[in-house]
């Protein structure tokens, strides 16, 4: 078998997304891909855009961080959110942006600097994997 099995949990969706040949994701440690055969673990996940390959075509969608469990030629992505590419509302992404930026330019705390900079960050992701 070539393929591993997908799924994709958040809190308010389950996506089945069945039988995937590669899967890139955003690691906090930086991207890492899974394939057939991976070997077992839990790996933490950061803002950015998975990857999925099935049946030799692209699919890509945003996500805003959780975890990744590979078992036996299976690949549970728990993540806080996702939207596939082609779902991504880009004019409320856009908007999102720059609420985030202007809340920089008046930000006066380093605890808002931190709550800005993960805004912009998630914002910025959308557009860039709205795109694909």
């Amino acid at each position: 078998m070539n393929t591993i099995q997908l799924e994709i949990v958040t809190p308010i969706r389950v996506l089945d997304e069945g039988q995937a040949s590669y899967v890139r994701c955003p690691g906090i440690d930086g991207s890492f891909g899974v394939m057939a055969n991976h070997i077992e673990g839990i790996i933490a996940l950061d803002v950015g855009e998975i990857k999925v390959t099935k049946d030799g075509q692209d699919e890509y969608l945003s996500t805003s961080g959780g975890y990744a469990e590979i078992m036996e030629n299976r690949l549970e992505l728990l993540v806080e959110s996702v939207e596939k590419s082609g779902e991504i509302d880009t004019e409320r992404a856009q908007l999102s942006l720059e609420r985030a930026n202007k809340r920089k330019k008046e930000s006066d705390s380093k605890f808002d600097e931190t709550r800005i900079d993960a805004s912009l960050a998630r914002a910025l992701n959308r557009l860039q994997v709205s795109k694909r």
